[in-house]
């Protein structure tokens, strides 16, 4: 009785043994067979793979930026109105230099340009805002190419497959093999896929990335309205 029991908990062993054998090499041969599908689509998919690294560091840095430049005092305006109705303009234009945000650039030129005509004051400051946009949009019409690239650069890799497909057909005569076809599609196939996949992430990346510098220009514009109804406030206030 007690051999019986050894003997079942030694084919136990050595079953779940070389379970855990197995397991290694189909994950070895899982990793093997991406490496391999990604380079059955041939220098395409080195330019698939160029341009999603292009896209991933357009898209993080811009992200780091927008993200950095929203970042401002729910107060900040209400602070610097009261800065300038008691006459404190440096202490107005020490809190804009404290934060690094296109907001706090505008109020800053503004009130850098205080004195002179309200006209010339907001050109300045919407000058200002035309600078601080195109600075957030810089990079943002590559990330554009690269959705709309990389697809058209998959479907450039299944006519290439084809067209090798068809011409290994050509080449074999009566000697006609399936293999031939099937591997020129494949390669047709992995192209395509490898260009959706970049194209599709690319477009989600600059649709949120234009969402949000556009949130972002909305608060520059609420902020040069803001501004300038301060700048009127006294003027109203001496002629009542």
């Amino acid at each position: 009785m007690l051999s019986n029991l050894l003997q079942i908990d030694t084919l136990a062993a050595l079953e779940q043994a070389a379970t855990e054998v197995q397991a290694v090499p189909q994950q070895q041969e899982m990793t093997y067979s991406l490496i391999e599908m990604a380079c059955k689509g041939g220098w395409l998919m080195l330019v698939l793979l160029a341009l999603s690294i292009i896209a991933f560091y357009i898209f993080g840095k811009k992200w780091w930026m927008i993200r950095q430049a929203s970042k401002i005092d729910r107060n900040f305006m209400d602070d610097i109105r009261d800065y300038i109705h008691e006459g404190k303009i440096k202490s107005a234009l020490t809190l804009c230099e404290k934060y690094d945000s296109p907001v706090a650039r505008l109020v800053q030129k503004g009130i850098e340009r205080m004195g002179r005509p309200l006209a010339d004051i907001q050109t300045a400051v919407e000058n200002t805002g035309n600078l601080e946009v195109a600075r957030l949009e810089k990079g943002l019409p590559f990330l554009a190419t690269c959705a709309g690239g990389a697809p058209m650069i998959g479907f450039l890799g299944t006519v290439v497959g084809m067209i090798q497909a068809f011409f290994n057909m050509s080449q074999a005569g009566n000697n006609l093999d399936i293999t031939m076809l099937s591997s020129g599609i494949y390669t047709a196939m992995v192209t395509t896929v490898g260009g959706l996949i970049v194209g599709i992430l690319a477009y989600f990346g600059y649709n949120y990335l234009t969402n949000q510098i556009s949130g972002l220009v909305f608060k520059m514009e609420s902020a040069t309205i803001n501004f300038m109804d301060l700048l009127n406030e006294p003027a109203e206030a001496d002629n009542e």
